[in-house]
């Protein structure tokens, strides 16, 4: 078994640790009413426009996400919350001591050794859910987890769903397709962007991921009988009928759309081993970007 099919498998049991961490965090994750930005780099990124469509939209405080590059450091805030993995991000790093002094900064980790578990005014370890492999699956997930437990949004019901994501099989056909869209509505749409993301690194599949209302303005327009279009979440009336009449394969998300998630990258695993892929060793790509400054 490769570390990323283990580590995948593991995550109803890192999200229920996750789960019974949040009261204990509360502390040093944002309060209610704080107006906060959420930053990272890939993965970690659209967990934080996850997180931030849930924050906002629960009535907790105004909540932007940015890639950690993208972050406008004229723009004040109560508190940055940063996620990554590795705690070496160099664009993480480089804006956590950019706004040493300014702005209470956390961060949610996990290994706790690394850098940005010292360069933080709080920190969040969560080093059960660390991985070996390249491509993240359940440190993000957990993470999310954490955020959304936090927030009063995580029930027992979500880690069911992930185990039936884990035991239930795939839908027939999905490993055939030659391109896939994702589609996701508030804070699913960055579960959506992250599902296209673990089927470009694992399985070098053409895929793409969109809000669910946009994908009517134009993307719909590259639907064939070869692709797949997979909701998380609840869709938009009429949307899959839409679908169907492109020839395209519609995948309903019934399930939690973090669970909806898992099956997402249960399918990438599966289509890399068709292509005699080795998700452990994902072209191009290191477990942690970490950049020159010579």
């Amino acid at each position: 078994m490769t570390h990323v099919a283990r580590e995948l498998a593991s995550q109803p049991d890192c999200w229920q640790r996750a789960a019974d961490l949040a009261d204990g965090a509360a502390g040093r994750l944002p309060a209610a009413g704080e107006r906060i930005a959420v930053v990272g780099c890939g993965t970690s990124y659209f967990m934080a426009q996850a997180y931030a469509a849930l924050r906002e939209g629960s009535g907790q405080g105004e909540t932007d996400a940015f890639a950690a590059s993208e972050f406008p450091v004229g723009r004040r805030y109560d508190r940055i919350v940063a996620l990554s993995r590795s705690g070496t991000t160099t664009e993480v790093l480089g804006l956590l001591a950019r706004l040493r002094g300014t702005t209470r900064r956390t961060v949610v980790i996990g290994d706790p050794d690394s850098p940005m578990a010292t360069t933080a005014d709080d920190t969040v370890v969560l080093g059960f859910a660390d991985e070996k492999s390249v491509v993240q699956t359940r440190f993000a997930t957990t993470a999310l987890t954490l955020l959304r437990a936090q927030l009063g949004l995580h029930t027992d019901a979500v880690v069911e769903d992930a185990q039936v994501a884990l035991a239930e099989p795939l839908p027939t056909g999905l490993v055939e397709c030659s391109q896939f869209t994702f589609l996701g509505r508030g804070w699913s749409v960055g579960l959506a962007n992250e599902a296209a993301l673990k089927m470009r690194e694992a399985a070098l599949a053409w895929s793409e991921a969109y809000p669910a209302m946009e994908y009517r303005h134009g993307p719909i327009s590259i639907s064939t009988h070869s692709t797949a279009t997979w909701m998380l979440g609840d869709a938009p009336t009429g949307l899959s009928d839409e679908v169907h009449a492109t020839g395209a394969r519609w995948v309903a998300g019934g399930l939690d759309p973090l669970a909806e998630l898992v099956r997402v990258q249960r399918l990438a695993l599966a289509i890399a081993a068709s292509r005699g892929l080795d998700p452990d060793r994902p072209r191009h790509l290191t477990r942690s970007v970490i950049l020159s400054t010579s």
